[in-house]
């Protein structure tokens, strides 16, 4: 886990700039920094290294190509490196390795297969930064899923890359605007959708796909080498044949191979544990495969509606593993509040960052790599919302979409409705097209009927021109949506930055190629049924922790932010950012709009998560921004 920036066309003080870029992502790699220029600085790279594979100086970044050809700066792991290089050997493409980095084993194959069928040929999560000498040509690749961050765009007329959107700040001269078409999105969701960022001509990467760039380094060519959607419809048209005991057992049979893999590292590596289905799934398999005591690490909270770390003790006791919790208090969360501006770099406002950095930091005291559960709500349908669609769905598709668009219209202009919540509500999900549209307005709807931002105008993005009725299935469409959306700029998010801010590998098992690639073939009632998901999972799971451990409701990795934001210091604090008067001042937001949802909330106590949005957007504003 690293961080990697660079430039092209640069200035006279190009190391000036790339020093800067690199002290900005330091937490990302505190174990050594390294620059490198092409001859006439016309393409420069730099790079920060968190030390995982080969902790020598073979495995330092910048790294040249045996051959001197391509040069790399990377961050993230390839899972499969150690078969890769068994390959490149057996074919005799290389004669030896002079360390046992992956890095080296990925130029390698590179030279010897090209770079498309070499990003084809690994499994991993990655940010990938590679430059040709000999076409002068600039290769930006990012992880299938988007586990790895990678931003680009133009400062100053010069095309920049980095790990860290903060990175591009830090430029002298930096003015590229706020881009406040976004603004819209991110009341929506609470985060920025990719491709865009909260800055004009500053872009991310798209999970699975590459940038190319050649001399004069102007005009990017963005293709895909792999998307989850092709992965979905292929997997619905070839589905798995056998009993759901017999997916259980191939599910279990590619967990346990991606783990195996992810547990490779020559620092120490442990592992989340929050109780849940899929962290316990990851941890008990780990544990089933380690001769030694799994570390694993769960934080707790004494208020019992938001504390799992009773059961997580539990677990672990029952595998086995050598287990560390720790209490936070209020105050322990309420004090990473101001950091979360700089932690993000842009406005970002899952609550849950909190509670996420929290257990990395403590986690970090005791290893440097860590293993997550993620995505097994979004591949083996977990989420409760998957089921309401499906439900309201179902009781809507009699009526035709022309009558029920016009009777949408009507009611939600209607005065009488628009005073009742749930009828507004009800109203505004009549004007549904299909399942897929449907969950687009169910996001979408609160922040729809406010007008936070000033600007109107907004961009499209992945779920505007979502193509209904994607995948056979209603609850495998919405999953789908997930996977591209708020999956990889959320949680993904959520789990890189928190981490990285304390210099914390992080590795998703249940996002390995070959995991998700099946996931999408297992047929939907061996994944759900009624209201129970994750039910092949589960399967899983319990053939290492019994299933009266597990049978009890989800309590997620929450925080009461609704409570602390009424108490001293914290709701001083929100009130503070939003002040009439420096809201007006700033020109972004509607002042009245913010002013009417927080005296609502704090007189009449009617919550809205736009709040936090709000709050999180004011903080990054006056801590991290830098308006053009």
């Amino acid at each position: 886990m690293c961080g990697i920036a660079g430039f092209c066309g640069s200035p006279s003080n190009w190391r000036d700039h790339i020093e800067k870029m690199n002290k900005r992502m330091y937490h990302r790699g505190p174990d050594a920094g390294g620059v490198w220029a092409s001859e006439g600085a016309d393409v420069v790279l730099g790079h920060r290294r968190l030390s995982i594979i080969d902790l020598s100086e073979n495995g330092a970044q910048p790294m040249h190509s045996a051959s001197g050809r391509y040069v790399c700066v990377f961050n993230g792991e390839i899972y499969n490196y150690r078969r890769l290089r068994d390959k490149l050997l057996k074919e005799q493409k290389v004669t030896a390795f002079r360390g046992t980095s992956d890095t080296e084993v990925l130029l390698a194959a590179v030279e010897a297969y090209g770079v498309e069928e070499t990003i084809r040929h690994c499994k991993g999560m990655f940010a990938i930064a590679l430059f040709d000498k000999q076409t002068r040509k600039l290769t930006l690749i990012r992880d299938r899923v988007g586990e790895k961050p990678l931003y680009y765009g133009f400062v100053n007329g010069h095309f920049v890359f980095a790990s860290d959107i903060g990175c591009f700040s830090v430029l002298d001269g930096f003015d590229n605007p706020i881009d406040t078409k976004v603004l819209q999105l991110y009341f929506i969701h609470g985060y920025i959708p990719a491709p865009y960022s909260i800055y004009q001509n500053i872009y991310k990467l798209d999970a699975g796909c590459m940038l190319e760039l050649e001399a004069p380094y102007q005009e990017p060519r963005i293709s895909a080498y792999w998307s989850v959607r092709d992965a979905a419809k292929y997997g619905q048209a070839h589905p798995f044949q056998g009993s759901r005991q017999e997916a259980a057992d191939e599910l279990e049979r590619l967990l346990k191979a991606s783990i195996r893999e992810q547990m490779v590292a020559d620092v120490p590596v442990g592992a989340f544990l929050s109780a849940g289905i899929d962290s316990s799934t990851v941890v008990a398999l780990m544990q089933a495969q380690s001769d030694r005591k799994v570390k694993s690490f769960t934080i707790g909270m004494d208020d019992p509606e938001y504390n799992e770390a009773v059961y997580a003790k539990e677990i672990a006791q029952h595998l086995g593993t050598e287990h560390t919790e720790l209490y936070i208090t209020a105050e322990d969360a309420k004090a990473v509040i101001p950091r979360l501006s700089w932690i993000f770099g842009e406005p970002f406002a899952d609550s849950s960052q909190i509670p996420t950095y929290l257990v990395s930091r403590m986690t970090r005291e005791h290893v440097t790599v860590s293993l997550s559960g993620d995505a097994g709500d979004e591949l083996f349908c977990g989420y409760t919302s998957y089921s309401s669609i499906n439900r309201i769905w179902g009781k809507m598709r009699s009526c035709p979409y022309g009558i029920r668009k016009l009777a949408s219209s009507l009611l939600t202009g209607n005065p009488l409705i628009k005073k009742n919540q749930m009828l507004q509500t009800k109203a505004y999900l009549l004007g549904a097209k299909s399942p897929e549209h449907l969950y687009e307005l169910s996001n979408a709807q609160e922040a729809s009927n406010l007008q936070i931002a000033l600007e109107r105008e907004t961009y499209p993005y992945k779920h505007n021109s979502y193509p209904y009725g994607a995948l056979r299935d209603t609850q495998g469409s919405i999953m789908l949506m997930d996977m591209e959306v708020y999956h990889p700029d959320d949680i993904l998010v959520k789990v890189d930055r928190t981490a990285m801010a304390v210099s914390l590998e992080t590795r998703v098992p249940m996002l390995d190629k070959d995991v998700v690639e099946f996931a999408w073939t297992i047929p939907m009632e061996y994944k759900k049924q009624e209201n129970e998901g994750k039910l092949v999972l589960k399967d899983v799971l319990y053939k290492y922790v019994p299933k009266a451990m597990m049978d009890r409701p989800k309590k997620g990795f929450s925080i009461p932010i609704t409570q602390w934001l009424r108490e001293p210091g914290l709701r001083e604090w929100a009130e503070s950012l939003l002040d009439s008067s420096l809201i007006r001042r700033q020109g972004i937001l509607d002042a009245d709009e913010v002013q009417r949802l927080w005296k609502d909330f704090i007189e009449n106590g009617r919550w809205r998560i736009q709040i936090w949005y709000i709050l999180m957007f004011q903080s990054w504003l006056e801590n991290e921004a830098v308006r053009g």
